[in-house]
């Protein structure tokens, strides 16, 4: 077991939500060395060539990272995963905090194709391609930002990847519905926090007024043009939003959270051309920190 490889007790948890062998060839024999090539490849940021020779073939490591990012399958296993800490009483469903990153992207990063072939997924389901590839351009060259929610134990619920130029605001209606954690013993999934803490980027009044609806509570502060365009419209413009100075210290723990997925130099460095297969990487690196016991 090499550094970084994923510990005994983790790779019991996990092997339990990996594919199953299928048709002949005897595929997918090695799913623990070829993870652990994924992973290596995750924390240290190495070309796709560049790690060892105990992880096998390099092509093999790559193709299985391409295709269970085209196809969804590291999506299912973060939810499995994020089930089984349900299951046992890990997640902190008291609060979950919104909160965003920017991030550079490699040079190696640019130039996709936008007329490039449709990846396909699983079952041979066409995967399409966002046609920006969630690739900004600022003075300080390409850019992407992860949108992410994050529970109270600092691991990330769910998450959003965009282009770096682009506001939070916009964007928490979205991250909100892709919480979704399974309950192992049947109904509907997990869906609403507790509680929402959120920065002065996330406040609007659509944002507020899909929280009533959804009937999660929050702690978004108002901003200073927001609040003197209420105040100037009176009666009109609605009740001041509630703010609580405790509950708001914990927002942190969502920036905790991005500051440990960053810690994978594959996720705090874009590499990948496609944000499918970086919106893998992220997830790769999110159900590491799952499996964390």
């Amino acid at each position: 077991m090499g550094r970084g490889d994923l510990l005994d007790q983790e790779w019991a948890w996990l092997e339990l939500h990996l594919p199953r062998n299928v048709g002949r060839g005897g595929c997918w024999k090695s799913h623990r060395g070829v993870i652990n090539g994924v992973l290596f490849r995750q924390r240290t940021g190495v070309p796709w060539r560049g790690p060892p020779a105990r992880f096998g073939k390099w092509k093999a490591v790559h193709d299985r990272h391409r295709r269970w990012s085209a196809g969804g399958t590291w999506e299912r296993i973060l939810r499995a995963v994020q089930a089984d800490a349900d299951t046992e009483g890990r997640i902190d469903r008291s609060m979950a905090s919104v909160d965003s990153a920017s991030g550079r992207a490699h040079q190696h990063a640019a130039g996709a194709r936008t007329d490039a072939p449709r990846t396909r997924g699983r079952r041979g389901r066409p995967v399409q391609h966002r046609p920006d590839e969630a690739l900004g351009r600022s003075r300080g060259g390409l850019t992407c930002k992860i949108h992410l929610a994050g529970e109270g134990g600092r691991r990330p619920l769910a998450f959003v990847i965009t282009p770096g130029q682009r506001g939070d605001a916009p964007q928490l209606i979205p991250v909100l519905e892709r919480i979704r954690v399974p309950r192992r013993g049947g109904g509907h999934p997990r869906t609403r926090p507790g509680h929402l803490g959120g920065g002065k980027a996330h406040s609007s009044r659509r944002n507020r007024r899909y929280l009533r609806r959804r009937q999660i509570k929050h702690t978004i502060p108002e901003r200073k043009d927001q609040r003197a365009n209420r105040r100037r419209r009176g009666s009109a413009g609605g009740r001041p939003a509630g703010f609580d100075k405790t509950i708001y210290k914990r927002r942190n723990e969502a920036g905790r959270t991005i500051n440990a997925l960053k810690g994978f130099r594959a996720v705090a460095t874009r590499f990948n051309e496609r944000v499918y297969i970086f919106h893998g990487t992220v997830t790769v690196a999110a159900i590491r920190l799952w499996l964390r016991p």
